[in-house]
């Protein structure tokens, strides 16, 4: 996951030695090295997002005439709001990485003690793909979980719900359905234990006032007050993620220039889908 560049940034390597000091293990090594099994758990590919994230940010930070200055407000997609929270100042990285390692702990226990699927929808509007799931709950946890972009969303549920699902939705018109790689059914109510161990982590955590306005997953809108904060951050796990609500939200603003930190491009992919006229950079092009 973290490449070669750790090496040649300092800040970025401190960052690494720092979250393992609080993790008790050598994340850096489990980044590059694996094994794949145990990364891709979300208890570790959880610490592992958060510090590869701020360690690209710190990357980016290190070249002349970077752009994170001129920065007027952020966002992160379900985990990555911790790292836009960090960025914003209201968090600490030593608390984040510590808030991060409970959240994918509680939500990786949630995930073996009742497994799940999430299911990702393409060409489907909410409305339809919201009286999908109604008909095929049958019982089960199905729900919407993500809503990334014009055309596809992601839904969360049990797998037998998920595999209901997957056949109405192409029936109705869905161009294709795409299982994901994750280990259970987040961002739904069977994550509601992870829900209450990160609230009492929360409350012990200082929260400061964002420097700049970071949006909410929840709401799509920003939050000042520290309190409102972590009850967001709490509610997230179970709540959808209103991702394109907030990308409206930010280019409501006057945003046209957007940097997705971190090494891949997925979010930009999403952004060119709901409005293809904004400047996407990343980090590592």
């Amino acid at each position: 996951m973290a490449g070669d560049w750790v090496d040649a940034q300092p800040r970025a390597a401190e960052l690494f030695s720092r979250a393992s000091a609080i993790l008790g293990y050598d994340l850096l090594a489990v980044c590059r090295s694996g094994p794949a099994q145990r990364l891709n758990t979300t208890a570790v590919s959880q610490p592992a997002i958060l510090v590869t994230s701020l360690a690209a940010l710190e990357t980016l930070r290190s070249r002349e005439g970077h752009p994170l200055d001129a920065a007027t407000v952020t966002a992160g997609l379900s985990l990555g709001e911790y790292t836009a929270l960090v960025f914003a100042g209201a968090l600490d990285f030593d608390d984040a990485v510590r808030l991060v390692d409970i959240r994918g702990r509680g939500m990786q226990e949630c995930a073996e003690q009742r497994p799940g699927s999430m299911l990702a929808v393409l060409g489907v509007d909410r409305e339809k793909l919201t009286a999908l799931c109604d008909e095929c709950r049958d019982g089960d946890v199905l729900e919407v979980a993500n809503v990334l972009c014009p055309g596809n969303i992601v839904v969360s549920g049990s797998a037998e719900a998920c595999r209901r699902l997957d056949a109405a939705a192409v029936a109705a018109g869905a161009i294709k359905c795409v299982p994901l790689e994750v280990a259970g059914a987040f961002h739904t109510a069977l994550m509601q234990p992870a829900v209450e161990r990160l609230t009492a982590a929360l409350a012990a955590t200082q929260v400061r006032t964002p420097r700049i306005p970071v949006v909410s997953n929840v709401d799509a809108r920003p939050h000042t007050d520290p309190d409102e904060i972590r009850r967001l951050l709490a509610r997230q796990v179970v709540g959808v993620v209103e991702w394109n609500a907030s990308m409206a939200y930010i280019l409501s603003t006057g945003v046209r220039s957007i940097w997705e930190v971190g090494p891949g491009r997925v979010l930009r992919g999403l952004m060119k889908r709901i409005d293809r006229g904004v400047a996407c950079s990343g980090v590592f092009d």
